[in-house]
Parts: C-alpha cells; sequence; structure tokens
C-alpha cells in the first residue's frame, strides 16, 4: 500500500494556504493538520482572543518551553492517526517544522507566493484572526516581521513545487490539481 500524500504548504500570511487546504478537502478528501489549530484551542481555553498576536507569541513561548519542533510533533502525530490519502499541514513556517516533517514518507513541501497588496486586501476581508478586519497597510506589513514570518522565505528555497496564486481560485486549483498529478504520476 502506498504511503499518504503528505502536503506541506508555505507562503506569507494571507497568501492562499488555506484556500488549497480547503481545495484538497473538497476535490480529494484530504484531510488538514494545522499548526494553528492547538494554538487556536489554547486561547479558547483561555478565553483569550484568537488574535494573529497571541498566537504568534502562544508558539513562541510553547517551542521555548517545550523545544522547536513541539507544534510539528503534535501535528505530525495527527497526520500518522489519520485515514486520508492525502494531508495537508496548511502553515508551515518554522525551519524546526520543516526538519521534522521530512522525516515523513510521502512529504512535500509547497510554496505559495502572493504579491503583498493581494495578500493585504485577501487578509481584511477573510474572517479568520480576531484583528485581521481592521488591519491598516502599517499592521500588516508589521506582522511580516513577527517572529513566525521572517523564516517563511528561506523555508520556502526548499519546496518541490511552486504555486503563483496571483490570479483566480480556478488558476490555484489547476495548479494544485498538478501537482497532485505528478505527485501520483
Amino acid at each position: 500500500m502506498r504511503n499518504k500524500i503528505i502536503l506541506g504548504l508555505v507562503g506569507e500570511i494571507a497568501s492562499g494556504k488555506d484556500t488549497v487546504a480547503q481545495f484538497l478537502e473538497e476535490e480529494f478528501k484530504s484531510a488538514t493538520a494545522s499548526f494553528s489549530q492547538p494554538l487556536r484551542q489554547i486561547l479558547d481555553i483561555l478565553s483569550l482572543p484568537q488574535s494573529r498576536e497571541n498566537m504568534v507569541w502562544l508558539g513562541v513561548d510553547l517551542r521555548q518551553r517545550f523545544g522547536q519542533d513541539i507544534l510539528a510533533k503534535a501535528v505530525s502525530g495527527l497526520v500518522i492517526k489519520s485515514q486520508s490519502e492525502i494531508v495537508c499541514l496548511p502553515n508551515i513556517r518554522l525551519e524546526g517544522d520543516v526538519i521534522l516533517l521530512k522525516t515523513l514518507p510521502d512529504f512535500y513541501l509547497i510554496r505559495i507566493e502572493t504579491d503583498q497588496r493581494t495578500r493585504y486586501d485577501r487578509l481584511i476581508k477573510r474572517d479568520q484572526n480576531t484583528d485581521d478586519a481592521g488591519k491598516t497597510w502599517a499592521e500588516f506589513l508589521a506582522d511580516s516581521q513577527l517572529p513566525t514570518e521572517v523564516t517563511i522565505k528561506e523555508i520556502g528555497k526548499q519546496a518541490q513545487f511552486v504555486i503563483d496564486n496571483n490570479t483566480c481560485k480556478a488558476n490555484l486549483c489547476k495548479q494544485v490539481r498538478r501537482i497532485i498529478e505528478s505527485i501520483r504520476g
């Protein structure tokens, strides 16, 4: 039996990672295991807002206390338990995440590239984090300097596949289909 396909997505804020994960779920019945999921759960338990800042600092603190790969270990456990043929990890951000995930069979890193202005426009229209809708351009630019964001371009250089997400969703989905076809051979 073939190993499950594990797709790690790396890209800057609002580049389209969650859109790709959603498409994979709809088109290929994939599972999604997100690095932000345990952070969101902890913030909910603590009755704290799921703001980008809270998630970043919680992740930083957990990694400092329990090791740089603590969230990657949690996510890889979800991947191993999954019964889906394809598992998508939509928000790889740190080198420690990639190092552990590369040890899993059939792990592929996919970089999603999207222009900065397009990402900002998408960010303020979506409802993912409590502080996104009212974010100013200056705040958006400042977010790119958060500890979880500054290594994304460097990690993206390791990607086996690149998606250009500067046009429409149909084009994005077409590129994802091609990647899946290429992996499946």
